[in-house]
């Protein structure tokens, strides 16, 4: 059952390891499978998104909050630890790290008022355990159905009180590791590369059918793809990617999928990974590039309107890019995150197995 933190919960710097195993999970040691412990990633950080949103936090710093929370659940489990008030804890500390902080009252108000309203709608469901606060929300007497959280009263105070600890906690899960690199800058410079030196091509001719010049084609297809690259990284913010890989090899990743969604494709028969290859100082990993690739769709690919067809077609160039890579025609494209890993605390390492993620709203 999820409880309140308590001091005893303070926990020490993690042991860094040397794998990022998704069995070793705390909560699925607990009991929880791989599915419902991805499907609450996904749901928090949307929480954790639309609270950045209210409070008008940089995304950088939203983007940070939710790495904070990937972490602090890679040492502990969602059985134990309030996932709401986690991410409330973590959208403080961001906003710190990021030089954009908010007040501690505003941010608790606002969350909880988030909160309220999720539960309402059936969004979120009540945890074992909650508080009493979070018990009385749907009760017309408990003075808290329309989402206000008296600040001078003793529930406002007490978690208040949790907030300030789980902040603790969290300084000490990560290692007081702040400084958060993310794939949005990698993602601009390596498109910048590839339009500049003219690597990538429109599917067909736009300039023809439309009478612009090469110059504003070419500006076009930046502005495309920084757009989908972007609002790809957003998306694997929403599950443990950050855990796994390396935010440059993130960034190849969505750039990828951006060139896909964008219908450009690299000029005179050259594959993805060979002008991809130009554009950073390591090499691009097919295997690593096809788990992202995997895991990014399967997040978006359930989506109103999502292009089928740009999905399968990703997929058969992920699979051809991978049997070119190995020389046989035998290897497939398949979900989950077999690939390079990260610790928990943001050491990268290993192949970790996975399944398929479980699509539920």
């Amino acid at each position: 059952m999820a409880t309140s933190t308590s001091t005893s919960k303070t926990a020490s710097a993690p042991t860094i390891t040397t794998h990022f195993d998704i069995s070793l999970l705390p909560s699925l040691k607990d009991g929880m499978t791989v599915e419902e412990e991805a499907d609450k990633r996904r749901k928090t950080c949307r929480f954790i998104e639309e609270a950045g949103r209210v409070l008008k936090l940089p995304r950088v710093a939203t983007a940070t909050a939710m790495v904070f929370f990937h972490r602090f659940y890679a040492k502990h489990s969602f059985t134990v630890h309030d996932r709401f008030e986690v991410a409330v804890a973590c959208l403080v500390l961001a906003a710190k790290t990021e030089e954009s902080p908010r007040k501690l009252n505003a941010v608790i108000d606002e969350c909880y008022k988030l909160k309220v309203r999720g539960m309402q709608a059936g969004r979120i469901s009540l945890q074992p355990g909650a508080s009493a606060a979070a018990a009385n929300i749907l009760s017309p007497t408990g003075g808290s159905s329309s989402g206000n959280l008296d600040p001078k009263g003793e529930e406002f105070l007490k978690l208040k009180e949790r907030i300030l600890l789980l902040e603790r906690v969290i300084l000490h899960t990560i290692g007081f590791e702040l400084s958060i690199d993310h794939p949005y800058k990698f993602l601009v410079e390596q498109i910048k590369k590839l339009v500049q030196r003219r690597q990538l091509e429109y599917t067909k001719n736009t300039s023809s059918s439309q009478q612009i010049s090469a110059s504003q084609v070419y500006n076009k297809m930046m502005n495309e793809m920084v757009q989908y690259a972007m609002n790809f990284s957003n998306d694997s913010m929403h599950s443990s990617l950050c855990l796994q890989f390396e935010p440059h090899k993130i960034a190849t990743a969505t750039v990828y999928l951006a060139g896909h969604f964008s219908k450009v494709r690299p000029v005179m028969g050259q594959t993805w990974l060979q002008v991809l290859a130009t554009t950073t100082t390591t090499a691009v990993d097919v295997e690593s590039l096809a788990s992202i690739c995997v895991q990014i769709v399967e997040l978006i690919a359930e989506r109103k309107g999502a292009d089928a067809k740009t999905f399968d077609a990703i997929r058969q160039d992920l699979e051809a890019l991978r049997n070119t890579a190995t020389g046989t025609g035998t290897d497939t494209v398949s979900s989950g995150n077999a690939a390079a890993g990260r610790d928990g605390s943001g050491v990268v390492k290993t192949q970790a197995p996975d399944a398929k993620r479980q699509r539920r709203d």
